[in-house]
């Protein structure tokens, strides 16, 4: 879980007016954040923040263990997002497939190009969006169906281990971990379309030359033999079957989920697959931007109700444990 949640704990049991002031000001901060994630919209998050915690005073008092803390806290938090969602009541998203998640032929192809660039300095296209990239990545979370964000959050930015998102979300720890590795693979491919289309924009503007740098460099990746410095890319439908297992595993992979038999199999396939490298390296690219999402600078809460409510919640919190509020 984030260090935010178990300092939180942490001061509410000192039981100070200073450290239960400090408490609250960490929940704050944290139930707008993961609402800003999940919903989107600034109004619906402070909305969510306030309904959360003015009803939380009570329950606080009970929950002096951090992890009991985190797991009450998102699933209310949870519960109010989905209320709160701009969408048809009842209305889940699209189930995600494997097989419309696996990268095709012209995709790995692009992904040869643009890592075996890597090295050289990035373009005037590539440098005009890097300041946009936290909203991208926002932009590709929020793309994805909500089934599929809700883990994804929990798990790769609140920090919650598959144990604890199995509880907020009231699923079997089997299904959180196969809607996680389905999450990244979607937030993988909307990142790629967004940042491909933000380049294209940014070079509209530059020269004709610039407009579709992405798909030009995907054709010729594509008819690439392997010379020059980027890896060489095999035919996917030569390797199809074995490729399709290891993309299928890649998350508990990278997670260290796997029986170290499993795990041995796929680095070895990893090491003479240049597709898979090409892939595997791209998502874990898609996994650390996801993890390093912070949108304490974009859009934050009204001032006013923030102070408004953490004067109201400490008064409370203290009133019924009994300390003194001076």
């Amino acid at each position: 879980m984030r260090p935010e949640l178990e300092q939180a704990a942490a001061r509410l049991r000192e039981n100070t007016p200073e450290s239960v002031a400090e408490a609250i000001a960490l929940l704050q901060r944290t139930v707008f954040r993961f609402s800003m994630k999940i919903c989107g919209h600034p109004e619906d998050a402070e909305d969510t923040m306030q309904e959360v915690l003015m009803r939380s005073a009570p329950h606080l008092v009970r929950l002096v263990d951090a992890q009991a803390l985190a797991v009450w806290l998102y699933t209310v938090t949870r519960n109010r997002c989905w209320r709160m969602r701009r969408k048809p009541a009842g209305a889940s998203g699209p189930t995600l497939s494997l097989d419309e998640l696996i990268p095709s032929e012209e995709e790995l192809a692009a992904l040869a190009t643009r890592f075996g660039s890597a090295t050289s300095d990035p373009s005037p296209e590539e440098a005009a969006i890097h300041s946009q990239q936290q909203q991208l990545v926002h932009r590709a979370v929020l793309s994805i169906p909500p089934q599929y964000r809700m883990v994804l959050v929990l798990h790769d930015m609140e920090d919650l281990d598959v144990a604890q998102i199995a509880q907020v979300l009231d699923l079997k720890p089997g299904t959180v971990r196969v809607r996680l590795h389905r999450a990244r693979l979607a937030v993988r491919k909307a990142m790629a379309v967004l940042l491909d289309r933000s380049i294209s924009g940014v070079g509209q503007q530059k020269s004709r030359r610039g407009a579709q740098p992405g798909r030009a460099a995907a054709k010729k990746g594509k008819r690439s033999t392997g010379s020059g410095s980027g890896p060489a890319v095999g035919a996917v439908s030569a390797r199809s079957a074995a490729c399709r297992e290891i993309f299928a595993k890649l998350s508990e992979f990278l997670d260290d989920r796997l029986p170290r038999p499993d795990c041995e199999r796929i680095s070895r396939h990893i090491e003479h697959c240049p597709n898979c490298v090409l892939f595997l390296r791209d998502l874990r690219q898609a996994m650390e931007r996801c993890r390093s999402l912070d949108l304490s600078g974009e859009s934050p809460c009204d001032p006013e109700v923030h102070a408004a409510l953490h004067a109201q919640l400490s008064r409370e919190y203290l009133r019924l444990t009994g300390s003194s509020a001076a």
